[in-house]
């Protein structure tokens, strides 16, 4: 699940930095570095929930009875 939680995060760091250029001409820094901030944040909050929460302990093998 590390792996997934990596991707997220370098998913939205992409989609933050695609939104400030096309936000660029459109509002203003303060609303732009918000809005990416706020992308930011959720990567960072996804990210680690996806690496703390989606890793699973190891579950015991499950013996099978063989019944005639």
């Amino acid at each position: 699940m590390a792996i997934a939680a990596v991707i997220f995060v370098i998913f939205l760091i992409a989609v933050a930095a695609i939104t400030f250029f096309v936000l660029k001409r459109a509002l203003k820094m303060a609303f732009r570095a918000a809005i990416v901030a706020l992308i930011l944040l959720i990567a960072i909050v996804g990210g680690v929930s996806l690496w703390m929460f989606g890793t699973s302990a190891e579950k015991p093998a499950v013996t099978n009875k063989k019944t005639r």
